[in-house]
């Protein structure tokens, strides 16, 4: 791990300029959002739990909810120099972690996370640019400021670039 490296934990969010980079850990069915302007060499990492803060009581991480996170990450990236319209979007995680009937939409948390977070980059003019979700396996993720590269490792798997 770089010495410039960022960890950014579970239901946890930040923002860096370059050299900086971000790492988050064990993204299961939780989806990692990572957002860069290339421009500014700002990016953003949020590791997001859940689709909706709307449906849940204790909601006042806003780190912990795709819809809130994204708002705070985008925030936090333009006090950086970032810009909305130049930001680019990829994605990870949003697996199905344990075997049983899917059907039950409480129980698919991966997909609803993943399909939250294209919405709303649909909604917020930010294009997606890739995205490595769904399976059933774990994900660690590093981003780097400098030209938003974004590293997917996963065990038994390897290493992958986007």
């Amino acid at each position: 791990m770089l010495a410039n490296m960022i960890i950014v934990g579970m239901a946890d969010l930040k923002a860096v300029k370059a050299p900086g980079a971000l790492t988050t850990l064990g993204l299961g069915s939780c989806v990692g959002i990572a957002l860069y302007d290339a421009k500014a060499q700002v990016a953003g990492l949020a590791h997001c739990m859940l689709p909706d803060s709307k449906q849940i009581q204790n909601n006042s991480n806003v780190a912990k909810f795709v819809d809130t996170a994204m708002i705070k990450l985008i925030a936090d990236m333009e006090k950086l120099g970032a810009k909305r319209m130049n930001m680019k979007a990829k994605i990870a995680g949003g697996a199905q972690m344990f075997a049983f009937n899917a059907t039950n939409d409480n129980l698919r948390i991966g997909d609803r996370n993943i399909e939250a977070t294209i919405k709303l980059l649909k909604q917020y003019n930010i294009p997606l640019m890739a995205k490595e979700c769904g399976e059933n396996y774990g994900r660690t993720v590093e981003l780097f400021a400098d030209d938003g590269r974004f590293v997917i490792k996963s065990v038994g798997r390897g290493v992958k670039t986007v």
